[in-house]
């Protein structure tokens, strides 16, 4: 099965609340790859690749209303994975 990219652009409260680094914490217990990256209009854009299943268990965490601060939105995208990525870091 091949793996795939998961873009997720999270809107609402979730700059400085340590929503990044829970976003780490449940993509590495998923094996996933990628990083989640804080952006100056308040969004933090999550990159993960790895199995499609794994990549959809993460996009249910981030909208399942357990996380750090308050998630409003999370809009994704779905493409091919790139490959070239180690781990899953804080940016």
């Amino acid at each position: 099965m091949n793996d795939e990219r998961l873009t997720a652009w999270v809107h609402g409260l979730v700059q400085g609340v340590g929503f990044r680094w829970w976003t780490r914490s449940r993509a590495l217990e998923l094996g996933l790859v990628g990083h989640a990256t804080n952006h100056a209009d308040g969004r933090v854009l999550v990159i993960a690749e790895g199995p499609r299943e794994r990549l959809e268990a993460l996009l249910e965490l981030l909208r399942g209303g357990d996380t750090p601060g308050s998630v409003t939105l999370v809009v994704e995208s779905w493409e091919s994975a790139r490959g070239g990525l180690t781990g899953f870091v804080e940016r």
